[in-house]
């Protein structure tokens, strides 16, 4: 249930019921999710579409165009079944000379009518709760498969086990997505960090890059959960929203500030090889700069992540 529903049926305020919420989730008694909380049970359970649809409907837009900054003209990608990479096809939509591969009905129809934008439809039989196609029918569609860049999202993720999914259908397609791209970029907003699902669709150490939001102050959960992705060597690109809830007012480390508000901007990795990061030091984000701005712009973000930890 929403917050606000709760806070209908036990007529009060939206304030009290995030703080009872908290108390709750303290004894085991539920589960918080961003606007609302579920029963306990996650590893199992699995929200439809209408109920994911509204869920952090502004942090997805916002790793959504970010995610897009990832993708170059003529490039072949696949992308897969998700919210969050429904809203990423919107944004694809305006990038010329695209081969998109999926196996989701909701990015093949936000495609449809893209200009110069090739959609290729896996196979399989339609899992209706997500508007996915899965099964043997898309594993055997994706053999042989080979594309620059994999775009996914999933129920969860976790520094220790990746990113996952509640069923095991939609895991096993992902997986296969995974295998035909050289490179796995991951799309999840705050409330997905920390939290462990079933099936796990993709290791750790098979990630690229992930995409998210900037987490809230008050989210320690999240912000230790990036800091340990990050000293496993995945790079992290952070959206912002332009209406965070942090106190502090803290901008993004993946976008920059305008007169329109804030938009994202190209994460460029580091030099250096990918798994060789030092443990324990903060994730990093640059945008297109200059060697000394590139500089300055880490010590910002060290001193960024420093603050959140001790948030």
């Amino acid at each position: 249930m929403s917050l606000r529903e709760l806070a209908r049926v036990v007529q009060t305020s939206e304030v009290t019921v995030r703080r009872d919420v908290r108390a709750l989730e303290a004894e085991g008694l539920l589960d918080r999710r961003h606007g609302g909380a579920v029963l306990p049970g996650g590893f199992t359970r699995e929200s439809g579409f209408p109920q994911k649809s509204h869920l952090a409907t502004a942090e997805k837009t916002a790793i959504a165009d970010l995610a897009a900054n990832f993708v170059e003209e003529g490039e072949a990608i696949v992308v897969g079944a998700g919210t969050t990479t429904q809203e990423l096809a919107r944004r694809l939509a305006r990038i010329p000379g695209l081969t998109v591969v999926t196996n989701s009905l909701l990015v093949a129809q936000a495609l449809a009518h893209a200009n110069r934008v090739e959609v290729v439809m896996t196979g399989g039989t339609l899992r209706g709760s997500n508007y996915a196609l899965v099964g043997s029918g898309a594993e055997q569609s994706l053999q042989g498969l080979r594309v620059s860049r994999a775009f996914l999202s999933g129920s969860g993720l976790t520094a220790e086990r990746g990113l996952s999914t509640s069923n095991m259908l939609s895991a096993s397609v992902d997986r296969a997505l995974v295998q035909a791209a050289a490179e796995v970029v991951v799309l999840a907003d705050h409330t997905k960090l920390g939290t462990d699902t079933m099936f796990q669709t993709v290791p750790t150490d098979v990630i690229t890059r992930l995409v998210t939001d900037e987490p809230p102050a008050h989210d320690d959960r999240a912000a230790t959960e990036l800091q340990a992705l990050a000293d496993q060597g995945v790079q992290i690109a952070v959206a912002g929203t332009g209406a965070s809830g942090n106190a502090g007012g803290h901008g993004s480390a993946g976008g920059e500030t305008s007169g329109a508000g804030r938009q994202p901007r190209r994460d460029v990795p580091l030099p250096g090889p990918r798994r060789g990061q030092v443990p324990g030091q903060p994730f990093r984000t640059a945008g297109v700069m200059g060697e000394r701005e590139q500089s300055s712009g880490a010590e910002r973000e060290r001193a960024r992540v420093a603050d959140l930890r001790r948030r």
